[in-house]
């Protein structure tokens, strides 16, 4: 039987995950240099294995030379080999593996590791949404919380939630372990691809910080902001990050 892209997205998101928990557990490297290695001996798998499953597609990678000509073609593998780079140094568990299939811009397929947790969460079998927290609980990155969520987050009433990675917070809405992930400090491609499709496929809302589509394959990978929360809780959000203005 062929593989399909969920489960070739699912098979290899997993293996990479276990690339990158074997090389921790060697003891030679620490660090930014383990970050490093990881992101490279990942980085290879990946590229490798969807070059050979799928080699019609595009890919764009965060640790390959980008190629414009992807612009062209309507299927591209975005992957993100190792999402959380200081917390994978550190020994901590809030770090994922990306690999997500955009077709025509849209975020149609993807696969998020979580190896520290032994899960990977995909879009093509979706986890059933748990209930909302009480109260709400809000992401919010461990070095620099945006203030534009600490400003949603008062106002909602929810509590903050420090957390690693890009993909290990957008994994805790669809876990339930959190309602709101809105991130306004810059991201690419590769850094919610996967997140956004594993989530849209949960039957969360996503959306760029103004409520906009999330589009991808683009020329310029850069993608500023991002909201994935519950569906009920969007419009608020949206219309509190509206207002939030800096002092």
């Amino acid at each position: 039987m062929t593989e399909s892209d969920e489960q070739l997205a699912e098979r290899l998101a997993t293996a990479a995950g276990a690339i990158l928990l074997k090389l921790r557990t060697r003891g030679d490297l620490a660090g930014k240099e383990l970050g490093k290695a990881g992101d490279a001996e990942a980085n290879a798998m990946l590229c490798r294995e969807l070059r050979a499953a799928r080699s019609g597609d595009a890919l764009l990678s965060e640790e390959e030379k980008d190629n414009p000509a992807r612009c062209d073609r309507n299927r591209v593998w975005i992957v993100d080999p190792l999402d959380g780079t200081r917390e994978y140094g550190e020994g901590r568990d809030d770090w994922a593996v990306h690999v997500a299939l955009a077709v025509d811009g849209a975020a149609t397929v993807g696969a998020v590791a979580l190896p520290g947790l032994d899960v990977t969460l995909t879009s093509g079998v979706p986890a059933p949404l748990r209930p909302a927290n009480t109260p709400l609980r809000m992401l919010v990155s461990r070095t620099r919380p945006a203030a534009e969520a600490v400003f949603v987050a008062e106002r909602l009433g929810a509590e903050l939630v420090a957390m690693g990675s890009a993909g290990a917070k957008a994994m805790a809405v669809v876990r339930g372990e959190a309602d709101i992930y809105l991130h306004t400090g810059g991201q690419y491609e590769w850094d919610n691809c996967a997140p956004v499709a594993v989530a849209q496929a949960a039957g969360l809302h996503v959306s760029r910080a103004d409520g906009a589509p999330l589009r991808y394959n683009r020329p310029d990978p850069y993608l500023p902001d991002l909201l994935i929360c519950r569906t009920e809780l969007a419009a608020d959000v949206l219309r509190l990050a509206a207002e939030y203005s800096p002092a």
